[in-house]
């Protein structure tokens, strides 16, 4: 470890070395973005449920523009998270669904996303504090 708390790599090559998310040429840095990116970890989030179309995955993560989505996509699939299925339909037909690591990482965010959830009047409390205080101290 160097005096940073990281390995001192810092292009992080790949199999014969071990990857360092804090170093910051590793690979897997931007797929740690990926993957807790707002969209990103919403998106894991509702392909856990099952497989969807993009217009019903976009319903599902609430908010997300048809333009963050794909691109969101996009970068999931090319990490080995998400599988995208064309149908030779018309009109064209387009199903996403998680890949075996792509469950891996889900069931891991979704285990964050569930401590969150069931700690939020903890939260909600500390920002009512720390509100208070900070408009004590400006007002």
């Amino acid at each position: 470890m160097d005096e940073n708390g990281g390995s001192g790599t810092d292009d992080c090559p790949g199999e014969a070395w071990l990857f360092d998310v804090f170093s910051k040429r590793c690979p897997s840095r931007g797929t740690l973005e990926h993957v807790t990116g707002r969209w990103g970890s919403l998106t894991l989030g509702a392909l856990y449920e099952g497989t969807l179309r993009f217009n019903a995955l976009r319903r599902r993560v609430d908010g997300v523009s048809e333009k963050m989505l794909s691109q969101t996509l996009h970068a999931l699939e090319r990490d080995g998270l998400v599988h995208r299925e064309a149908q030779p339909v018309n009109p064209p037909r387009v199903d996403y669904e998680l890949t075996p690591l792509g469950r891996q990482v889900a069931e891991q965010l979704l285990g964050l996303i569930q401590l969150v959830e069931g700690r939020m009047t903890e939260v909600m409390a500390a920002r009512e504090r720390y509100d208070e205080a900070h408009a004590a101290r400006e007002g």
